[in-house]
């Protein structure tokens, strides 16, 4: 299967259509993460969705962006093991990358509570699957992104 990864340019004998045309990078460069605490306050101010799961809540916002942003707040009252945080931090960015292409125009914050770092990683994804499907259908509408957008930068 060809990679279609563009980490350098490529030859010019390497054919571009090898790879299929993605509406979003499945990448999580530094445009798809929530960096500054400004950003999470926003989300956590007025949240216009939310998804509670099981020892988890996601919290999300419009952001008029093309791509969702993800943030996470882990703290150590609820995984007490910086590895054990650190593997809830890498699955929770892996299921996020999958589910992307059906969360673009969101903000999202994963707020997580004591008990998820005691599953496994297949349960783990598996329930954020199902998670970022609930928030999908959530999705915000194009026009209140607009002006939820202006607003936010005026």
């Amino acid at each position: 299967m060809p990679s279609c990864r563009v980490a350098a340019p490529r030859a010019a004998s390497a054919s571009q259509s090898d790879c299929p045309a993605r509406k979003v990078s499945r990448s999580f460069s530094r445009e798809k993460r929530l960096l500054v605490p400004r950003q999470f306050k926003a989300v956590f101010d007025s949240p216009t969705g939310k998804v509670p799961g099981k020892h988890v809540l996601l919290l999300a916002r419009a952001n008029g962006l093309d791509h969702p942003r993800l943030g996470m707040v882990i703290g150590k009252k609820s995984v007490k093991l910086s590895v054990e945080r650190n593997r809830l931090r890498r699955q929770i960015r892996e299921t996020f990358r999958h589910a992307q292409d059906h969360l673009a125009g969101w903000d999202i914050v994963v707020v997580v509570r004591k008990g998820l770092g005691d599953l496994d990683n297949d349960e783990l994804a598996e329930q954020f699957v199902k998670l970022w499907k609930r928030l999908a259908r959530n999705r915000p509408d194009p026009q209140a992104d607009a002006q939820g957008a202006r607003s936010q930068h005026a």
